[in-house]
């Protein structure tokens, strides 16, 4: 499914879940996309089946957590490899986000969280050791997400 195909009713559904998955009930999105909550429920199942929802995920602060080190590793991995690299990170304890650049140099961001800077170190040694090459380690602070303006009604209707 391409953005073409998004309706009016499933760019607003999109919008709603960014906004609140957990809290949004069928009867509340119905509510605002003007459409029964049936039809919201079938709309829904119909984009995860098609790919464009993947999954439902949790925010979590990881300092209220316990694990107040959040760190960004800005990593090189041969191109060849990149993507079963990635894959590999993915099953390291404290690994938390990779991302997957298409680029030739600073190819993959490793984001981990850990109570220590032995934790850190940890796992820096782990990526090394898978073989990506590691450019930078970045100490983060926050992190902020929104959803996408691509789902808001005046720019749908554009």
């Amino acid at each position: 499914m391409t953005d073409a195909s998004l309706d009016e009713v499933d760019r607003a559904i999109l919008r709603a879940l960014q906004e609140d998955a957990r809290h949004h009930t069928n009867a509340e999105i119905s509510e605002r996309v003007d459409v029964s909550a049936s039809t919201v429920g079938k709309r829904i199942a119909a984009l995860e089946e098609q790919g464009v929802i993947k999954g439902y995920r949790t925010e979590i602060d990881y300092d209220k957590a316990g694990y107040p080190l959040l760190v960004l590793f800005i990593c090189t991995a041969p191109i060849t490899d990149r993507e079963r690299l990635v894959r590999e990170t993915l099953g390291l304890d404290g690994v938390v986000n990779v991302r997957e650049l298409m680029t030739g140099v600073n190819n993959a961001h490793i984001l981990v969280t850990g109570t220590a800077n032995d934790d850190i170190t940890r796992i820096a040694h782990q990526i090394d050791e898978l073989g990506f090459n590691v450019s930078d380690e970045i100490l983060l602070r926050n992190e902020y997400n929104e959803p996408s303006v691509h789902f808001e009604p005046d720019v749908a209707n554009e």
